[in-house]
């Protein structure tokens, strides 16, 4: 059987390598690497915050990717010996205002999550900021880099063959292969007509010292949430912005606001080196869940996953490997099907 994977981030990759590790023939196409949602990425692997109330299908497969995700990330090193960024801290979870609290009071009950006060939350994170008005931990909450996770998929497709495509696809039936996975972000709407819209997210990067935070940060400040995610090498990621365009321009206000948030939340932030700025595109479905399993004969789709492909990944990888392994689909795909009625 051969595989024709239109879409080389982090989903389009992890299901290639898969797909690979089980000896199908594989080929990637992405005319834009380097360009994907997982470029903008934290890469935070809390899938307990990830999810809605109203949506438990998608907290079962969250919590599911997430328990596979330290085996998905030793494989891929050992393939490689590539450096994931790879983390297990876990989570401190903080509200700055009383109003922020209220809100934050209900997610922890909802994650049963015990409330720390702020005192004790500074012995976890000392730079924390006393105004924090109260937080809770997450201690099995994870984090990669998906930059370095994505160089590491690309590194072993490589390494085993797979012949990686800068052609554009323009048309799925153009494509010489016995099955076609769409995994294209953004783009399957385009080739395959599904509902999947951009959401504009904007993102910085501070580099400050190593060591100034250690754990990641989510946080609700004046009634936004934000994050921080920090790295080995003093480099912590602030986001996002949500915004329903389809731009990609830095704008001085989404910048403004996330950098007031990160100083508000870390005082020594202030004098942190802004590295990068940058806007990506969420692959957004009607119903915010991921777009999973067979289109047609021929055709499967892995898409839509909006602000979860990295923390999805493994599980996608294989679902979907076993799907077109075995013709038969896992029941978690049921709730995932790419024509189901809250998709249209």
């Amino acid at each position: 059987m051969s595989v024709a994977v239109v879409g080389g981030g982090i989903i389009g990759l992890a299901i290639a390598w898969r797909l690979a590790q089980r000896g199908q023939e594989v080929r990637v196409y992405d005319p834009a690497a380097g360009n994907g949602a997982w470029q903008v990425a934290a890469g935070m692997l809390a899938p307990s915050g990830e999810f809605g109330f109203g949506l438990p299908a998608l907290g079962c497969l969250l919590a599911e990717s997430a328990r596979r995700w330290p085996g998905f990330a030793a494989s891929l090193f050992a393939e490689t010996g590539m450096d994931l960024g790879y983390d297990d801290a876990g989570t401190l979870s903080v509200a700055l205002t009383a109003d922020d609290l209220a809100e934050a009071t209900r997610l922890w009950r909802f994650q049963q999550l015990t409330p720390m006060r702020t005192s004790e939350l500074r012995v976890l994170e000392p730079a924390l900021s006393p105004r924090v008005r109260a937080g809770a931990y997450a201690p099995d909450d994870r984090q990669v880099d998906p930059r370095l996770v994505v160089a590491a998929l690309r590194e072993s497709l490589v390494r085993t063959g797979v012949r990686m495509v800068t052609e554009r696809v323009e048309k799925l039936t153009d494509l010489d292969a016995s099955t076609v996975v769409v995994a294209a972000g953004c783009g399957t709407a385009a080739l395959t007509g599904l509902p999947v819209r951009p959401v504009k997210g904007q993102v910085i990067r501070l580099r400050g010292e190593p060591g100034l935070l250690r754990h990641v940060v989510s946080a609700r400040v004046d009634g936004a949430h934000v994050y921080l995610v920090p790295r080995a090498d003093g480099e912590i990621v602030v986001g996002a912005t949500q915004e329903e365009r389809g731009d990609r321009v830095i704008t001085a206000g989404g910048v403004l606001g996330l950098l007031r948030s990160a100083v508000d939340l870390i005082p020594d932030l202030a004098e942190a080196e802004l590295v990068e700025a940058v806007a990506g595109h969420r692959p957004g479905t009607p119903d915010n869940a991921p777009l999973l399993g067979a289109l047609d004969d021929r055709t499967v789709v892995a898409a839509g996953h909006f602000r979860n492909g990295v923390l999805l990944a493994p599980i996608t990888a294989d679902l979907i490997a076993d799907l077109i392994d075995t013709g038969k689909a896992d029941p978690m795909l049921e709730h995932f099907a790419p024509r189901r009625q809250s998709c249209g």
